[in-house]
């Protein structure tokens, strides 16, 4: 319907910015003539649109114009205000109250919040705080949210992924929250590029008053593991045959195209890994609920592990060993 089209192309043009007839008309199938007029349509419906001819040309609202709250259902500004809420928990930014009050006002300003009575936020809660970290992360969050903000150098003392100490310079570019882990996006200068550091492993952190000039940040939408983190470590399709007492877990950490269940109860999960100490950690947790069936070699390496652990125990006056 014309209605639906006009108010996609409305959205779109206040997300989007400049767009070309043809983009339009590709967009929603309909010819150049018709875009044309649905414009002008706009235009004497009280919306600033402008147009641009050339090259570079096409139409685009003008800005400080904001969209009505007629515009968004009932249901959809319930999710913006639950969304937002779980931003200021987890930043602990006071800043924010403002944008809260005014998602809040639009609650209550609609009809049928006032004749329903509805409970804001009722059927979302998003709590983004990780589990066992709490005020230390929103700590170290404030702290590199500001020295991203004012554009100043840090330095970070770290615990790499292999458990040894490092010391490292860098220009703080993005703070990343990946499930509920804290991520910081930096240019370290001492590897000349972009890292990503865990702040759980972040152990303190100095801002330095020297402001640097922000770089061009890679572009990403989503932040997914990258093959070459883990070029060091060796890779195997591995085959693990799981208890079914440890069944939930095993939805919680791999792939629902990597498992099988088993008429017992128990659980195989069949997948390409790479075997570094996230591997051999994970699966020591679970004690004696996992068997690895495949391949032999790493099955040896898992009970090395575990003779350790027993070692260690059973002479109480060793040191914990490196």
């Amino acid at each position: 319907m014309k209605i639906d089209r006009m108010l996609a192309m409305t959205v779109l043009l206040l997300n989007r910015g400049r767009i070309s007839a043809k983009e339009l008309a590709d967009r929603f199938e309909v010819s150049t003539k018709t875009i044309y007029r649905d414009m002008d349509t706009l235009s004497r419906a009280g919306i600033p649109i402008a147009a641009y001819s050339g090259t570079s040309g096409g139409f685009e609202i003008m800005e400080q114009y904001t969209i009505s709250r007629q515009f968004l259902t009932l249901d959809e500004i319930y999710s913006i205000f639950a969304a937002v809420k779980g931003v200021k928990a987890a930043l602990d930014d006071q800043t924010l109250d403002g944008l809260l009050d005014k998602v809040e006002t639009l609650l209550y300003r609609s009809r049928q919040e006032k004749e329903v009575g509805h409970s804001v936020s009722a059927e979302l809660l998003f709590d983004l705080n990780p589990w066992g970290q709490g005020v230390n992360t929103r700590g170290k969050v404030s702290q590199l949210r500001q020295a991203i903000g004012q554009s100043r150098k840090v330095k970070l003392q770290y615990i790499n992924m292999n458990g040894s100490d490092s010391e490292r310079e860098m220009e703080p570019c993005r703070l990343i929250l990946k499930g509920n882990v804290w991520y910081l996006q930096a240019y370290c200068l001492l590897r000349e590029d972009f890292r990503s550091f865990r702040l759980s492993r972040i152990q303190e952190i100095d801002v330095f008053e020297a402001h640097f000039t922000p770089r061009k940040l890679p572009l990403q939408d989503t932040y997914d593991w990258k093959p070459e983190w883990s070029s060091d470590a060796r890779k195997s399709t591995v085959r693990l045959l799981f208890s079914p007492l440890v069944r939930h877990r095993v939805w919680d950490t791999f792939a629902p195209d990597q498992i099988s269940l088993y008429d017992d109860g128990s659980v195989c999960v069949e997948g390409e890994f790479s075997l570094d100490e996230w591997f051999y950690g994970m699966v020591l947790s679970y004690g004696g609920h996992i068997k690895i069936e495949s391949p032999e070699f790493v099955a040896e390496e898992v009970v090395r592990r575990a003779q350790k652990i027993l070692d260690l125990y059973s002479k109480p006056d060793n040191m914990v060993s490196t």
